[in-house]
């Protein structure tokens, strides 16, 4: 008996094949890029989702258990995007995506006059922000008028491979609470008067939860992925969360830790908790609440900075930052160096680096850029406290678990422990998890145990206190220089893309 789980992320589509223990079997992983046209436009295309499903799949069914039959498949995605389709479900336009791509500021400011910024916060559970799916929706409309007036459609990645897999038009319930202000966290429904004021002629998903099944693999999908005919699919949801079923961190007090190339927070919470600063959204299982929170930068940062380096070894760049210590030898980066999403909510926030001199060395750069990331953990968990939220254990998973260094620094800052499960391969695991979970509902309580537990160094904690008040003093002290220059920026992608165009 084996489970499939599928994840499309923002720089790779990973899946996974693994037994009724929970141990994988089998993995593979399909790299891409996503495209930047412009300064804030990150999108993707959609067909490249369902390719990268199709590649994965034949390889895990050719290189894991032959003959095995899979019975489950559970799908997860980056999120929450807007991928637009017309009535017959063709793509109309690269898919939009989550809070990394910032194009619609003004049409966030236009709904929040129109809606009202509260009344949306309090139907909602969160502010309409570069996340929320309505004003990405009014971009389209106001920019590009005759793919919105053929769009029917909204998909996500793990919405449209259930669909190509099964036919089916769902969204998860989770997905579609990160879709302000089309949805009524309190209902637990689409809100169709404020769908009707952005979008009219939407014909919007069926509503379903994560675990629950979207429809089983047609002949037609069969053929393009190897799986046999009829095999449960899930509805499945976005990565982040499906990352906390992989660990199991989604019972009250629980907070998850997803290093990836952002960073991403999920606190499982008693009750609906509403804050601008975060996101607040309804969970994976029914009954559950989660205030969340969101970098819009983590590993992309230190992969940037690799490159600049001339792509060393990644455990030679972490050895030479464990060398620079505490404090980067007297370095403070701000890591919005794609605007910054939570709790800093500032689309137009930009990347600092402070304390330069030529004695820096590529090491210490590493790790004031892991620093950097661990002070925006701090500051995300102490927004979510002040909100009400209990903390009572933090799991870490993703990437960026392995190693050691970046989690004993997030740990050292935070003060606080950290367990790091026996698999980190992340979304796609917990894809394969809600698969077993739709065949046997308990039997997956004894997959992934905890392998090992970061503790924090008191001895570092002075140190990191004192950094941490220069993180937060630093972005306040340079807002409005950044905030001068992305304008700049704009300008000159505006000119270059004008040349371009003629």
């Amino acid at each position: 008996m084996t489970f499939l789980g599928v994840d499309i992320g923002t720089s790779s589509s990973k899946g996974v094949l693994v037994d009724a223990s929970g141990t994988v079997i089998a993995t593979a992983v399909r790299a891409h890029t996503v495209s930047r046209p412009r300064p804030g436009h990150v999108e993707m295309d959609p067909e490249t989702w369902w390719l990268e499903f199709c590649g994965i799949t034949r390889e895990l069914l050719s290189d894991g258990v032959r003959g095995a039959r899979v019975e489950a498949v559970g799908v997860s995605g980056m999120g929450p995007c807007v991928a637009l389709a017309d009535a017959a479900d063709r793509p109309l336009r690269p898919a939009v995506l989550y809070g990394v791509d910032t194009r619609a500021v003004a049409q966030i400011a236009r709904l929040d006059a129109e809606l009202g910024r509260q009344a949306v916060l309090e139907r909602c559970g969160s502010v309409l922000s570069t996340q929320a799916v309505g004003p990405k929706v009014a971009w389209v409309a106001e920019h590009e008028p005759e793919v919105f007036r053929a769009a029917r459609r909204l998909f996500m990645p793990a919405s449209f491979l259930a669909h190509r897999l099964t036919g089916a038009y769902v969204l998860d319930h989770h997905s579609a609470s990160q879709s302000a202000p089309f949805y009524d966290t309190r209902a637990q429904d689409w809100y169709r008067p404020w769908v009707e004021a952005v979008w009219p002629h939407a014909d919007l998903p069926e509503l379903r939860w994560p675990g629950e099944e979207a429809g089983t693999v047609t002949a037609v999908a069969a053929a393009a992925t190897g799986l046999a005919p009829g095999t449960p699919v899930l509805t499945g949801t976005i990565d982040a969360w499906a990352e906390a079923v992989s660990v199991d961190a989604t019972r009250p007090g629980d907070l998850m830790l997803m290093y990836g190339t952002t960073m991403f927070l999920i606190a499982t919470v008693t009750g609906q908790l509403r804050v601008p600063e975060l996101w607040s959204t309804v969970g994976a299982h029914p009954g559950t609440r989660s205030l969340a929170g969101g970098m819009a930068t983590s590993g992309a940062v230190t992969e940037w900075l690799r490159g600049l380096f001339g792509a060393p070894d990644r455990a030679a760049l972490l050895a030479e930052a464990a060398d620079s210590g505490v404090g980067a030898r007297g370095l403070v980066m701000l890591p919005y160096f794609a605007g910054e999403r939570t709790p800093v909510a500032d689309p137009d926030a930009r990347g600092v680096i402070a304390g330069l001199t030529v004695e820096h060395t590529r090491g210490d750069l590493y790790r004031a850029a892991l620093e950097a990331t661990a002070h925006g953990v701090r500051h995300n968990i102490e927004a979510m406290r002040r909100a009400g939220a209990g903390i009572e254990r933090v799991v870490a998973v993703g990437g960026g678990t392995q190693g050691r260094l970046w989690t004993q620094i997030v740990s050292d800052v935070t003060g606080l422990p950290q367990d790091i499960p026996t698999v980190t391969v992340g979304a796609a695991y917990g894809a394969a998890r809600l698969a077993a979970r739709l065949a046997d509902p308990a039997a997956t309580a004894s997959w992934n145990p905890v392998r090992d537990r970061c503790l924090p160094d008191p001895a570092a904690r002075p140190a990191y206190d004192r950094l941490h008040s220069l993180y937060r003093n630093l972005y306040p002290a340079t807002r409005d220089t950044v905030h001068a220059l992305a304008r700049l920026q704009r300008d000159a992608a505006s000119a270059d893309f004008g040349r371009t165009s003629s």
